[in-house]
């Protein structure tokens, strides 16, 4: 996809070395774009170039660090990107009073704080130039409470309600910037296997999640989810009882063991 007068366009991606921020560096690059690939895993990242076809900068980085997510920032932001997604962060699974302490501050770290870091810069540049796309990967995850899952599902419902205040907030402004939030149920990548998780339900392919966000966010759908098994989960969600809602999010937690 090109624009500005023929120039390739500009994406960055966070947590890119595997799952869906690889998938989205896939598509995104079919589509035309260059991109910055951040990660922890340098091996993964120049795997992951060598197959894209458009230029490719990899940036090794743990972004659970705000310092980190302010180098990041100070090291591209003259680079007039167009896109960013916040894809890194991971979950963590098991009752609150027995989960790792240490392992949970880093998930808030990097679930929120590094979202909310970088949100808060590139769009204040973005509306600068009245122009650019942010998309925070969140999770279907953020419509219900989580036991089992309590930090992880909490993360989320930080990103969804943050990125959908943002979002009226420049639809007020008359904005042409847009902020969207990806919500999808489960997917077939590596989270399962940090997070220590069996998902029960059928997983979204990868590929198809990407595909489907980007083609949405163009579109400048506000909250994008994917597969209607989570848009019909969603609109059921209003008519429950709270006390119902924590039965069965505690019992579908409890099949991922």
């Amino acid at each position: 996809m090109l624009d500005r007068g023929g120039e390739t366009m500009l994406a960055l991606i966070t947590g890119a070395s595997s799952g869906i921020g690889r998938d989205f560096a896939r598509v995104l690059s079919e589509m035309g774009y260059d991109l910055i690939l951040v990660a922890r895993r340098k091996t993964k990242l120049q795997a992951l170039k060598k197959e894209l076809n458009t230029n490719v900068e990899c940036i090794t980085m743990d972004l659970s660090s705000t310092f980190h997510c302010m180098e990041l920032y100070r090291e591209v932001k003259d680079k007039d990107i167009d896109i960013v997604i916040n894809n890194a962060g991971f979950g963590l699974f098991g009752e609150f009073s027995t989960t790792n302490l240490d392992k949970e501050l880093d998930m808030i770290d990097l679930n929120i704080k590094a979202v909310h870091t970088l949100t808060k810069l590139f769009l204040k540049d973005f509306q600068k130039k009245d122009k650019g796309y942010i998309l925070n990967v969140a999770s279907s995850a953020a419509f219900l409470p989580g036991p089992l899952m309590s930090t992880y599902y909490a993360t989320k419902a930080y990103v969804y309600r943050l990125t959908e205040a943002i979002h009226e907030e420049l639809r007020k402004e008359h904005s042409h910037v847009y902020i969207g939030a990806l919500c999808p149920g489960p997917v077939h990548t590596e989270f399962n296997k940090v997070a220590k998780v069996n998902f029960q339900l059928q997983g979204l392919e990868s590929r198809d999640v990407c595909e489907y966000a980007i083609k949405k966010m163009f579109q400048r759908k506000m909250i994008i989810i994917p597969g209607m098994t989570m848009k019909l989960s969603k609109f059921l969600i209003r008519f429950a009882p709270e006390s119902l809602l924590l039965k069965i999010a505690y019992h579908i937690q409890k099949k991922k063991e």
